[in-house]
């Protein structure tokens, strides 16, 4: 089996359609799980809490899943504890959580409740000014996510065109019957990404598909083939009865699949692309087995000025990410300041005891 005790995915993208969220899809009020949504401002210890619990967990060998901030990759949006059926997450803008089924299922953790308000409001101005320029460049930052997704997707239409969907297919079923042993159980698709658009610039947590002991790549640079191969793979995998993880393109996530994920086999079906590289030993299938490509290579130079347009587009949204992440630091220090650290660590020992 692989360590799945750390394994790291976000559950939100800056995407070229918008900010896509998968929050509200990581936890299910009819498996009974339970989910603590936290609310309060930045630097109010949202990310320290989720941080506390999950190194408990660790100690105890308890398995969760980290889920990085793709505003801020240094903090965290919500820790997922699979085998407790538990998941803890920040709740505020731009991934806005609110309870279905309030104390059956959700419960709300408070975390304004350690502030001064009125240290605060002194610094109301600031506030404001800081939260309408962190805003200004986070719409800044998706138009160039949205041009760089458009000319991406041009690439991946052409590919598309020129992929033998019914191959793919065929590929799926064959790969399925040698890999998925038919199960008497029901099966469930859970959705995260493993990419991310954020101020460092791409990220893409690799650590998370190695911990898989066995891994069957299809590399893809265009992402169409594998796509048509990864859908079908899940739908299969869903119906012989697996619990499974979707991964999604940060980028075009609406087009693009990257990874099925079977932690149950320790099995995992990934696309390689671009500078997402894993070790040269793992089996691996290419594109062009699935592709026309002497139809592809007529849009040759379109493809290629689509893909330096592309790069370049991505560069000022990293850029812009980076002074959005900038202004929100300042507008975190206010809020630090007007905060109660003693009686809010009193609050998080408690929590995380009562938590496991």
């Amino acid at each position: 089996m692989g360590d799945f005790m750390d394994n790291k995915y976000f559950l939100a993208a800056n995407s070229a359609d918008g900010f896509y969220s998968v929050f509200d899809k990581c936890y299910s009020a009819a498996d009974n799980w339970r989910a603590y949504i936290i609310k309060g401002g930045p630097g109010t210890g949202k990310s320290s809490l989720m941080r506390k619990l999950a190194e408990a967990a660790k100690r105890q060998q308890i398995p969760y899943e980290l889920c990085p901030c793709s505003s801020d990759p240094d903090s965290l949006d919500a820790v997922i504890f699979p085998t407790l059926r538990k998941v803890i997450m920040d709740g505020t803008a731009p991934h806005t959580v609110d309870p279905k089924f309030p104390a059956v299922c959700e419960e709300i953790v408070n975390m304004g409740a350690f502030w001064d308000a009125d240290k605060i409001s002194k610094k109301r101005d600031e506030v404001i000014s800081l939260t309408l320029k962190n805003s200004a460049f986070h719409k800044l930052a998706a138009q160039y996510i949205k041009a760089a997704g458009q000319v991406t997707k041009n690439n991946f239409s052409f590919a598309l065109s020129a992929t033998d969907i019914e191959k793919c297919v065929g590929f799926s079923v064959k790969t399925a019957e040698k890999n998925l042993p038919a199960k008497n159980a029901v099966g469930k698709k859970w959705t995260r990404f493993l990419g991310g658009i954020t101020p460092k610039g791409e990220i893409y947590y690799t650590d998370t598909i190695n911990s898989f002991d066995k891994k069957i790549l299809i590399n893809d640079t265009f992402g169409a083939a594998a796509s048509v191969i990864l859908s079908a793979l899940s739908d299969i995998a869903v119906s012989r009865g697996y619990e499974i993880v979707l991964i999604k393109n940060a980028l075009l996530p609406n087009d693009i699949t990257d990874a099925v994920l079977i932690p149950e086999l320790c099995l995992a079906f990934c696309r390689e692309y671009g500078g997402v590289k894993y070790d040269s030993d793992i089996r691996r299938i290419h594109f062009n087995r699935f592709t026309d490509m002497a139809r592809l290579n007529k849009s040759k130079q379109k493809i290629m000025f689509n893909k330096k347009l592309a790069h370049r587009l991505l560069e000022g949204a990293t850029e812009t990410l980076a002074a959005a992440k900038q202004t929100h630091d300042e507008l975190e220090s206010h809020y630090i300041a007007a905060m109660n650290f003693d009686k809010m660590k009193e609050f998080c020992d408690k929590f995380t005891e009562e938590f496991f």
